[in-house]
């Protein structure tokens, strides 16, 4: 009886070399959502910034997974690809995809960071070794290429002519997806277990209550701009706004002293303060929510925003990073810059017109069924094949 030919699955490796936020839901929902290719990862934890990006292709110098053959090594903005190619002159070759969650160089200073060029260095070094750079939005690769015509601009000789335009023409957008199971039903229906009971009106998903809920949920840290959430919270109550706030996001171990200060003085507006149990519990909160808002100084995707909308929120976002590109006008809020009590009370406008009692019209919740998984998927599934096959 002759044997049945069966074809094998092409072979990638994809590697994440600092494994937080984004970048871990991004890898479970490639692997998830890509059963025709035979997935095998290699991911580091997400601590010791400096040291991550700068030591993965020495930390991973002995993988066994790295002696191996790949038809496409797929990998993160965190990882030293020329490095690991020149470590493992095997994977010279292998077609390899380069994903920009973020790029060092847009990066908003920070008193207590190093100043070094080190971690621009290795974003650059490595999209120039990919075949291709992904990057999870358009302002994410504007400000990426921004900053190398900088750098290149400051660098007194040695670069080569045409290295720029080569990395632009390499460069196009594809976003992180949004899980399936944060969207409401198609009826504007969603059941949740921490809020009070819903009601729907088309698009619009509201706690049956009087008091306007707010979700705030980002890394607390200082390029989130939680001083900038704790003066949105003062003119709300300067306005008399009747609301409740919801404070989602993982802490580490200095917490900035914004957010202390939110804890002790706003208790009494408190739903929720701090990292939700589970995944299920997180897209509850959200559900729950009618307004999520945004102070962020740096934002590549807005991830957790585009969740919260898909959940049912309305987002009142700053108009800089990646926000303009999101959302229509009416959803955004001027940046004040270091104004921030001018920007404040912006923002608390734009909430404040949500409220119950607010004789002005209600935004609507937007449309994000765009970055969906389900409406990403076949995206994913036809550039991973055209770059295995030498076609991207």
């Amino acid at each position: 009886m002759p044997k049945t030919s069966t074809l094998r699955k092409p072979r990638i490796l994809l590697l994440s070399a600092y494994d937080t936020g984004s970048h871990r839901r991004w890898r479970e929902q490639l692997l998830l959502s890509q059963p025709e290719f035979e997935w095998h990862v290699l991911y580091l934890s997400p601590r010791f910034f400096r040291w991550r990006i700068r030591g993965n292709a020495l930390t991973w110098l002995n993988e066994p997974l790295l002696k191996q053959s790949w038809d496409l090594l797929l990998m993160t903005s965190m990882v030293d690809l020329a490095s690991i190619r020149g470590f493992h002159p095997n994977l010279a070759h292998t077609p390899a995809l380069l994903y920009m969650h973020e790029n060092q160089f847009a990066y908003p200073a920070s008193d207590d960071q190093h100043n070094s060029i080190d971690p621009q260095m290795v974003n650059l070094y490595s999209a120039i070794a990919a075949d291709s750079v992904l990057f999870n939005s358009d302002w994410n690769r504007r400000s990426f290429l921004d900053g190398v015509d900088a750098l290149f601009r400051r660098l007194p000789d040695g670069i080569p002519e045409g290295t720029l335009e080569l990395l632009a023409a390499k460069s196009f957008v594809l976003p992180v997806p949004i899980d399936d199971h944060v969207f409401i039903n198609n009826d504007g229906c969603r059941n949740t277990e921490v809020g009070e009971c819903l009601w729907s009106n088309g698009r619009e998903l509201r706690p049956c209550s009087s008091r306007l809920r707010i979700v705030w949920a980002a890394r607390w840290e200082y390029d989130k701009g939680p001083d900038r959430l704790l003066a949105i919270l003062k003119e709300l109550d300067r306005r008399a706004v009747n609301y409740q706030v919801c404070i989602l996001g993982e802490s580490f171990r200095k917490v900035p002293e914004a957010l202390v200060t939110i804890r002790e003085q706003f208790s009494h507006r408190l739903v929720q303060f701090g990292y939700a149990s589970s995944r299920t519990q997180y897209y509850e909160w959200l559900g729950s929510a009618d307004v999520i808002l945004s102070t962020a100084l740096h934002e590549f995707q807005g991830l957790a925003v585009l969740e919260a909308v898909a959940a049912g929120c309305v987002p009142i976002a700053p108009e800089r990073e990646v926000y303009p590109e999101l959302f229509a006008p009416e959803y955004l809020y001027p940046d004040g810059g270091d104004d921030i009590s001018a920007e404040a009370a912006h923002a608390a406008a734009l909430i404040e017109n949500q409220s119950v009692d607010s004789r002005h019209e209600r935004l609507t919740v937007p449309d994000v069924k765009r970055f969906s998984r389900d409406s990403l998927t076949p995206v994913y599934k036809t550039l991973l094949s055209k770059t295995i096959a030498g076609s991207v």
